[in-house]
């Protein structure tokens, strides 16, 4: 692999030269990629959420219900129309029902901790399967939404490196309440082109 456009690259963003360190570092990194095998993707090291996942969640959860005073009131689930109640982006739990209220920091911080818990469910989940970030944002999404990673086909399929036909499954979770949303629809077509953006 010809490492000068790369090398290029980096030294443009970071905006100075390298150091011998950084060189050496940098040619070990490559190194040990050019030893994967062509066919895997490469494991996540650190499965923790990345930006485009975060931001489809937020885009399909939103941070509904804001008050006029600036609070974040309890909505029920679309799909019932009841239980289980939602708050912010999505949160879930027996801490919340019809008459919840939070502020938008409870919000953030509630939407925080709900996504490391659902990541560390995902690497659970896939184990060491190669996984790159775009698949582990998707997976994560999905389970954010679903909670299904434990026992969803796509998990099994993923984890036996099929990722087409793991993309795939993503399109079968589109019900709530018994019926096909239009929400879901369109969340898990977009999950499904997160995830085979890293297959």
């Amino acid at each position: 692999m010809d490492r000068k456009p790369l090398f290029d690259l980096v030294r443009r963003l970071i905006g100075r030269g390298f150091r011998r360190s950084e060189i050496e570092a940098l040619d070990r990194a490559l190194d040990g990629m050019e030893d994967l095998p062509q066919d895997r993707v490469p494991c996540v090291p650190d499965r923790g959420m990345g930006t485009a996942g975060l931001q489809l969640i937020k885009r399909y959860e939103g941070c509904a219900r804001l008050r006029r005073d600036g609070l974040v009131e309890a909505y029920p689930d679309p799909g019932t129309g009841g239980a289980p109640w939602t708050i912010g982006w999505g949160a879930t739990g027996p801490d919340i029902d019809h008459d919840t209220v939070w502020t938008r920091e409870q919000c953030d911080d509630r939407l925080a901790k709900d996504i490391a818990r659902h990541a560390r469910d995902v690497a659970r989940a896939i184990g060491d399967a190669p996984t790159s970030k775009a698949q582990f944002d998707a997976l994560v999404s999905f389970h954010y939404n679903t909670g299904a990673i434990a026992r969803a086909t796509l998990t099994k399929l993923h984890r036996a490196g099929d990722f087409a036909a793991a993309a795939n499954e993503f399109g079968r979770w589109n019900m709530a309440g018994g019926r096909v949303l239009k929400g879901l629809v369109r969340r898990r077509r977009e999950e499904a082109t997160l995830y085979r953006c890293g297959s």
